[in-house]
């Protein structure tokens, strides 16, 4: 009843309100002032029948709430993602270490990429420094789609320091003691981080001067015959002893080798 008796006062100011505009405005300024007339009766009407609703009543409606459940989930979801990232690379990096120590028990590393997260959570090729390690200072780590970790050893010495004197300045040198009988050599990742690289310079250098085979000592020289001579062209590091050397040959075999054991040596022909 309220409603309806406020509803005729403001429908009774508005027929006066007409009424004066059509009495006393004649011209283009009546349209207007009518226009005035109705636009002053709808907002006042609206003041007077609308209700206060409250902050809590509108967050309460089902579009509001939606919209903050999106974002607490999007939240939530970025978090968890975050804290995935972060067990993903703990993994790798426990991967790699053991990786590296299978050859040099004694390596420490450090990343020197800005986000290895990014590699350890989509895989790609990053790079880190290495530690206690004579012969190299860096290296190049490469996660495939596979999760299977490959690395390229390096060297990199600045341009000044190879001025100092005319040689590199000095790496710092592995822990006395070298590999220990508790952590042995893993054939495959010795092949893969140092004995390919090295083994395949050789067989295409000798192979481009004639030769067809060479000799692998128990001390990791690389040797060849040249007129009954035996002459050491390179030198593994920390070369798989005698137990492993079965292993090293299936590995040697499956790139395109021909290898067998001999009592003191590798034989390779190819």
């Amino acid at each position: 009843m309220k409603r309806k008796k406020l509803f005729g006062k403001n429908l009774t100011f508005l027929i006066v309100g007409i009424l004066a505009v059509l009495a006393f405005i004649k011209g283009d300024a009546q349209m207007w002032c009518l226009i005035g007339v109705f636009f002053v009766f709808a907002v006042w009407t609206l003041i007077l029948s609308s209700k206060k609703i409250s902050v809590k009543k509108i967050l309460d409606q089902k579009p509001c709430k939606k919209f903050f459940k999106k974002a607490k989930n999007e939240a939530n979801d970025t978090d968890l993602k975050e804290n995935d990232n972060d067990a993903v690379l703990i993994h790798l990096n426990c991967r790699i270490s053991d990786y590296i120590k299978s050859v040099y028990p004694n390596a420490t590393w450090e990343w020197v990429e800005e986000n290895p997260e990014k590699i350890a959570a989509e895989g790609g090729t990053g790079k880190i420094r290495l530690f206690e390690i004579a012969d190299f200072n860096y290296a190049d780590i490469l996660l495939d789609k596979f999760a299977r970790i490959n690395c390229n050893m390096l060297r990199i010495v600045s341009f000044d320091d190879l001025k100092k004197n005319g040689e590199p300045a000095p790496e710092s040198k592995p822990a006395p003691g070298g590999n220990q009988p508790n952590q042995p050599i893993d054939p495959a990742t010795w092949y893969s981080i140092q004995g390919k690289n090295v083994l395949e310079a050789c067989v295409a250098d000798l192979n481009a001067h004639g030769h067809s085979n060479l000799t692998i000592k128990e001390n990791g020289d690389i040797c060849v015959q040249q007129d009954n001579n035996e002459s050491v062209c390179d030198n593994f590091k920390n070369l798989p002893g005698k137990s492993l050397w079965q292993q090293l040959i299936k590995i040697m075999e499956n790139q395109g080798l021909a290898a067998s054991v001999a009592n003191d040596c590798i034989k390779v022909a190819w």
